[in-house]
């Protein structure tokens, strides 16, 4: 393991372990000698001023703040996820119960210590929320800027899980409630607004009838906010599609999109958010349990799902589980979708849906996922252009995703640059969120 590495993994596991949300250093003025990543040319300076970029130049005059070189390192704009979820697991379990700000805050140093400089919960989200929400932007929190969906909306008898309260989800019977949940929603100030239609591939046999989704859909729009959709079906999909929806939470996975799909998709102008490894997630590690002992992943794996994913028992139940075809064949479908849509002009965003369940685990799963869209097809240079301008212009953020003077000053620098390989988002040198360069606090005593 080369130091890089080791300081990367280190950090990330006290951000882990500790229970608190990262610290950031004070602010720096100018970063100097670097190289920016998916760009030709020599080394300049960033100058740094108020969280954004003031000015980028070769030897910029001295300023009364803190320089610091790096030496021709490469400084990529943080990488931005449209779709993950807080506030859901700790260590191997799932609830309402750990919607809490202590634990969403140490989620959320997470996503900055891998890079992960944005992100945006869809839903199941309490009115907590908002005042973590707040915090994150006052710098009473330091960790990735948060974006959300409210609550979301699910199916009465249906999906999403029961596990989610009716203070995380609203299960309108009526159009009228659904347009008044909506608004409830815009009220409290959400930013999306995130439905669940389908049936969970049997796990229930309810579907949200359109006429609801249609309502949401339409209520949503007039208040100004674009919807995200939980898909898995074709049929589904280009229902939603039909009746307004802005964005699909996941790739199609039932099976290959057609061209009268594509075209919908285009002539909507609507985006998808692929989450390849979605499916994935249920066996990758029992299949590639040497993962286990990579830096990017060994430093932050909390202990008690480490624990669960050594286990031979676990693994050979996964590798057994009547549910293992279906798991692979969706995620090939997903993947051999995605490049379809890419290759077709659809426009893609970036997310990994992680955070709802233990083996999707922040950080690690947005690496993961660029990785995959790389397999699927795509150059590293179109993966991490989603995963930056792409994303942010989907989510309607102006302000990030690129390296130019007036931008905000979130910035990773690596060794190499990952427009060239993306596998190089795994050697993390040092992330900056509105300049201020992110560290953990030590472990917890």
């Amino acid at each position: 393991m080369d130091r890089r590495t080791l300081l990367f993994s280190a950090g990330a596991a006290a951000l882990v372990g500790g229970g608190a949300a990262a610290q950031a250093s004070e602010p720096i003025a100018t970063l100097r000698n670097v190289r920016i990543a998916g760009q030709a040319g020599e080394a300049v300076d960033l100058r740094l001023r108020d969280g954004r970029i003031a000015q980028i130049g070769r030897s910029l005059p001295a300023s009364d703040g803190q320089d610091l070189d790096l030496g021709g390192k490469f400084v990529s704009p943080g990488l931005i996820s449209a779709h993950c979820h807080i506030g859901s697991v700790q260590g191997v379990s799932v609830g309402a119960q750990f919607y809490t700000r202590e634990n969403i805050a140490r989620q959320l140093g997470v996503y900055a210590a891998y890079g992960v400089t944005t992100v945006a919960s869809f839903g199941l989200n309490t009115d907590l929320f908002y005042a973590i929400q707040r915090d994150v932007r006052t710098g009473a929190i330091q960790g990735a800027d948060l974006f959300g969906a409210d609550r979301g909306f699910g199916v009465p008898n249906g999906g999403p899980p029961a596990q989610a309260t009716s203070a995380q989800l609203f299960r309108p019977a009526t159009e009228a409630e659904a347009r008044a949940n909506v608004r409830e929603s815009i009220e409290r100030g959400a930013d999306f607004i995130k439905l669940w239609l389908d049936d969970f591939q049997g796990a229930h046999l309810v579907k949200m009838d359109p006429s609801i989704y249609r309502a949401i859909i339409d209520e949503a729009h007039r208040g100004g906010r674009k919807v995200i959709a939980h898909v898995y079906y074709l049929e589904d999909a280009r229902a939603v599609l039909e009746a307004g929806a802005d964005i699909l939470g996941h790739g199609v996975r039932d099976r290959p999109v057609d061209q009268a799909f594509i075209d919908l998709m285009k002539r909507r102008k609507a985006a998808c958010i692929p989450t390849l490894g979605l499916d994935e997630a249920f066996y990758l590690f029992a299949e590639q349990p040497e993962l286990l002992q990579t830096p990017v992943l060994s430093g932050a794996l909390d202990p008690a799902l480490r624990a669960q994913l050594s286990n031979p028992q676990w693994r050979a139940g996964t590798l057994s589980n009547p549910a293992l075809p279906q798991w692979k064949a969706a995620f090939a479908t997903n993947k051999a979708n995605a490049a379809a849509l890419h290759r077709a002009g659809v426009t893609l965003a970036f997310g990994a849906d992680s955070g709802p369940m233990p083996l999707r685990i922040p950080g690690f799963a947005e690496h993961r996922e660029l990785a995959l869209l790389v397999e699927a097809g795509l150059s590293p240079r179109e993966a991490m252009t989603i995963a930056t301008e792409g994303t942010a212009s989907v989510m309607g953020l102006a302000d990030r995703g690129r390296i130019q003077t007036g931008m905000l000053a979130d910035l990773i620098v690596l060794p190499a640059d990952p427009f060239a390989d993306v596998r190089t988002i795994d050697r993390i040198e040092a992330v900056y969120r509105l300049g201020r360069r992110v560290v953990a606090k030590p472990r917890a005593s």
